[in-house]
């Protein structure tokens, strides 16, 4: 089992009234949920609310006693479809993943229960993945909210904040019949703080006493004719009973004068207020609690805007500048709309002064805000030549570090393969998948031409399929296990299975969901009290029809990874090929092995190591080892031969004893200049007297050679 465990953050969970809270935003929103009387909870797990997921599962005896039912869903789609507890039921529900492709995933239950409406509250958990260090496209949730009108709720960075807005966020959808989306940027979820407590509330109705006394209402599910009236409810219904309780209860915030004497203002959402303190506080504007010496407005919720706060903060200014990351520019066009119906003569500026695309950091907003006071009100524009507060001449040094697979990755030799059988059969079309495969796409490897979402790699290559006496090469699609149990079962190998597909699908089985934080899953071979593993996935692909399987349990064994891919390639068999290639996550491995290997060493136990290392004498400089590895831990070293100027491969101690670079000099009959160690902590008396032996006899004829080599010298 390779999920980390929470267990000291859970009894956290049970702080009581008063009692001050402290730990990460993630965490916080926990609490809120148990806070607030949640009755269920679900999820996919995925950067930045992986955590959310995690600590609910170590929570069990704690959500057993309050009545919570929590699932880790099969996938975002699952999750979302749990909301249809509330549509008839009083019972508070939240449901989290990562967006906006988990909201992708999600759409059609959340297009159903939008249109539906809900009864008790529906909370949906984004972790808004945007911005530096993304790993997904680039889109937000903001266009979702809108399409199918339920309330987007983005809270400044702060605990109390995010805590207080997960309860608002209930009392909103109860008294708009409307789900609410919580969304959750990268930092806000990892950021430290506190808040004070409340006591944990037992769900006033829980899911088993809600399921012994069903309900039925047909005016709630989405059929004809009561879809027609979902569209009119929202507008006449439930839009005006949202925009009342925002107004009402005031979940937008207003900081600094009312006005300023240059008659201006700024606008911005609630995720991004700390940036933008940050970003005036450089600019002598604001100190770092707040103080602000502009008026701002802060749109805590950025879906629905309420027209009357609109137009009260913009009357009497001259200009307000919008701080809304992304494009479109939703905000933006909303706000020039309220305010020319408000007959107001306020200019909207935005993406005029800050960019339209990016992650607004604290720089960029700076540079922005720079040039609209510039613009707009220049007495309180910075010099033109005022030095970058933020330009650390040591960034410049820092040297570029891109996406790739971490030492020992058990992946790296899937693609080592694919390299080397690509060499003798030629490029092939690779459709690839969400997971840390990904990593492939770029150097040493460059392999992968598309990657369609989660799951999808198998799917990905479908369109694929030459006709006989074409003379096309089977493609190759990769897929991880998280992915495979998610989406890939049925769109990928199924799929393929049906149409009579004539493709190579390289299914990575890590026993775990390996890129979202090691959580168990169907095929995971560990024991799990409370979820049901040890389900083989090519149990599950020949369930599906698929008859040509092959499975290796160690993907370092790069020549049986390497025989398995061309014959994959090259049978005369049709119908689609499904290779499982089974390995642990080496980084998760780790993880668990040092913490076993530091108490053993502290205990004065003998630990045996292995490492790799590379003999300078033997090594040509070739470094086909490093291009066919990539692996962190091998670099080149100046050639110790005055003779030779080629530098030589080098294996550092970060080194965790995969042997794959080993492994490639065999496969790829390059050269002998690896050789494997054993490094013996505390080792017995015997060991001792064995290694000073083995030492002087090799030191007496290293001597020796040394001294063979003078005789001849000239």
């Amino acid at each position: 089992m390779a999920e980390r465990s929470f267990k000291r953050e859970v009894v956290k969970l049970t702080a009581g009234e008063g009692e001050v809270f402290t730990g990460e935003g993630i965490l916080a929103v926990t609490k809120a949920l148990l806070q607030s009387g949640v009755a269920y909870v679900g999820g996919y797990q995925g950067s930045p609310i992986s955590h959310l997921m995690d600590v609910f599962a170590d929570a069990n005896d704690l959500l057993c006693d309050l009545g919570v039912h929590f699932e880790a869903s099969a996938s975002e789609a699952t999750a979302a479809a749990m909301l249809a507890a509330s549509v008839n039921y009083p019972l508070r529900g939240a449901v989290a993943w990562k967006s906006v492709v988990g909201t992708n995933v999600a759409s059609d239950a959340l297009s159903n229960v939008a249109s539906g409406g809900v009864t008790g509250g529906a909370l949906i958990i984004v972790g808004e993945d945007y911005g530096e260090g993304s790993s997904i496209m680039q889109e937000r949730t903001h266009a979702f909210a809108m399409k199918s009108q339920m309330w987007l709720i983005d809270p400044r960075p702060n605990l109390p904040s995010i805590v207080d807005s997960v309860e608002q966020a209930f009392r909103l959808s109860e008294a708009s019949n409307t789900p609410v989306m919580l969304q959750l940027r990268v930092r806000s979820c990892h950021m430290t703080g506190s808040f004070v407590a409340k006591d944990n509330r037992r769900p006033p109705l829980t899911v088993g006493e809600a399921v012994a006394a069903p309900v039925r209402d047909t005016d709630r599910i989405v059929l004809p004719p009561a879809n027609f009236l979902h569209e009119v409810e929202k507008i006449e219904q439930r839009w005006p009973a949202g925009v009342a309780y925002v107004r009402d209860n005031r979940l937008n915030e207003w900081f600094g004068p009312a006005q300023s004497e240059a008659g201006i203002g700024i606008i911005v959402q609630g995720g991004l207020y700390n940036n933008l303190n940050r970003a005036m506080e450089l600019l002598g504007l604001a100190d770092a609690y707040g103080a602000a010496q502009l008026p701002i407005y802060c749109l805590n919720v950025t879906y629905p805007l309420i027209p009357d706060e609109v137009a009260a903060f913009c009357a009497g200014k001259r200009t307000v500048l919008v701080v809304e990351e992304g494009q479109p520019e939703f905000i933006e066009h909303e706000l020039n709309t309220l305010v020319r119906r408000a007959g107001l003569d306020t200019r909207i500026l935005g993406k005029d002064m800050l960019p339209r695309s990016g992650e607004y950091t604290a720089d960029v907003i700076r540079k922005g805000l720079s040039r609209f006071l510039a613009d707009q009100a220049p007495a309180l524009a910075p010099a033109p030549d005022a030095p970058d507060p933020l330009q650390a001449p040591v960034a410049q040094e820092i040297p570029q570090r891109p996406a790739g697979f971490c030492t020992g990755c058990p992946e790296r030799p899937i693609f080592t393969a694919m390299k080397l059988v690509e060499r003798d059969l030629g490029p092939s079309h690779v459709s690839a998948d969400i997971g840390c495969h990904l990593f492939s796409i770029l150097p040493p490897f460059n392999i992968g031409n598309t990657t369609m979402g989660y799951g999808l790699g198998a799917a990905g290559a479908s369109a694929f399929k030459p006709k006989d006496g074409e003379g096309g090469k089977r493609s190759i699609a990769i897929m991880g296990d998280g992915g495979f149990w998610h989406n890939g079962l049925t769109s990928g190998i199924g799929n393929a299975v049906f149409n009579k597909d004539d493709t190579v699908t390289m299914i990575i089985d890590n026993g775990y969901s390996a890129a979202t934080g090691g959580q168990d899953i169907l095929s995971s071979r560990a024991d799990n009290a409370s979820r049901e593993t040890r389900n083989p996935i090519t149990k599950a692909v020949r369930g599906v029809g698929a008859k040509w399987v092959r499975e290796t349990t160690r993907t370092y064994d790069l020549a049986r990874m390497t025989s398995l891919l061309r014959e994959a390639l090259t049978t005369p068999e049709k119908g689609p090929k499904v290779i499982v290639a089974q390995s642990e996550c080496m980084l998760n491995k780790q993880r668990r092995e040092k913490k076993v290997t530091a108490a053993a060493l502290k205990a004065g136990k003998r630990v045996v190591r292995e490492r790799f290392g590379v003999d300078s004498d033997t090594c040509t400089g070739d470094h086909s080892c490093i291009r066919l590895s990539g692996c962190p831990s091998l670099t080149i070293k100046p050639n110790p031969d005055p003779l030779r100027q080629d530098p030589v491969a080098h294996v550092e101690n970060s080194c965790v004893g995969c042997g794959l670079c080993g492994e490639i000099s065999h496969a790829a009959v390059l050269c002998p200049s690896f050789y494997r160690a054993k490094i013996v902590a505390n080792p017995g008396r015997l060991e001792r007297l064995k290694a000073r032996i083995g030492g002087a006899i090799i030191a007496s004829r290293q001597s020796a050679a040394e001294r063979g080599r003078a005789a001849r010298a000239f």
